[in-house]
């Protein structure tokens, strides 16, 4: 919580002001923020300064590892977030490329799970990390990434958390996320909550100790419409301590993620909050 705070409160004393064109706004920015997230010792990095939650930011994270690219599948784990993109961004809905209803196109997960190749062919970017990882390999290039410029037009957003690298230091697998944009106050939390499981859920079905998440941000950023609450409100609620992540220890292998594992094999322990804080999104 205290780095969290320390970066809100670097947004409102060294930001700049930038209009954003997508939503015609203005945001208080700050480039490049650095996150650190203790998963060895289950320090789980939800926003106790308000109300939060994690399991719709497990669930998509869930969507991505199985390669999902339907809205409607993303919905059966438990969670809407594709749903507008899916279905109410009106350059998608005018794509050639769009296959219907839900559908979001080559998006996120579908890079992670089958890139595809020149010669047609599909390369699975996480089943060889994990692979390699099982076996105690790492070649310093033990990287997933879902950011593939050369395919923007074939789905329905770019990805904004792109990129994933995992470092394997004896028994010990380390993760280093990129994020290139980030909503502080709003979307923060739910992309922690995702860097922290994706660690926990890999050193787990590899058989390895859990590390550090250190989580990189570009631009980190707070919405006109949402620096009132965050000064007058969050930022003068002192913080509770940390609660934990317990995942169900039968997940053992990536095939359980991409069959059986549901909602209920993750649960939230010892968690104290404020009450919720009702910020503006901007879509």
């Amino acid at each position: 919580m205290k780095q969290y705070l320390q970066l809100c409160q670097r947004i409102i004393d060294e930001g700049t002001w930038i209009e954003n064109e997508r939503t015609g706004k203005r945001c208080l920015t700050v480039i490049n923020a650095d996150l650190e997230y203790d998963v060895g010792n289950n320090q789980f990095p939800m926003i106790t300064t308000r109300k939060s939650f994690y399991k719709s930011a497990i669930a998509e994270f869930l969507g991505y590892i199985r390669g999902y690219d339907n809205a409607a599948d993303f919905r059966a784990l438990g969670t809407k977030t594709w749903d507008a993109n899916a279905n109410l961004n009106e350059v998608w809905l005018n794509s050639a490329h769009r296959k219907g209803e839900d559908d979001m196109g080559r998006v996120y997960g579908v890079q992670g799970r089958s890139w595809m190749k020149p010669d047609g062919s599909t390369l699975d970017q996480l089943k060889k990390i994990v692979d390699n990882l099982k076996n105690g390999i790492d070649d310093r290039a033990e990287i997933l990434t879902f950011y593939n410029p050369g395919e923007f037009e074939l789905g329905c957003l770019r990805p904004c958390m792109h990129t994933h690298t995992f470092s394997l230091l004896g028994d010990t697998l380390h993760l280093t996320s990129y994020q290139r944009s980030c909503d502080v106050p709003l979307g923060l939390n739910f992309n922690q909550v995702q860097v922290f499981a994706f660690l926990a859920l890999i050193a787990q079905i590899t058989g390895k100790k859990a590390g550090k998440a250190y989580h990189k941000i570009v631009n980190a950023h707070i919405y006109e419409d949402q620096l009132e609450l965050m000064q007058d409100v969050q930022l003068k609620r002192e913080p509770f301590e940390s609660p934990q992540l317990k995942i169900n220890p039968k997940i053992t292998s990536l095939e359980d993620l991409e069959t059986w594992v549901t909602m209920d094999d993750f649960e939230v322990v010892g968690y104290q909050c404020h009450d919720p804080i009702k910020y503006p999104f901007s879509v």
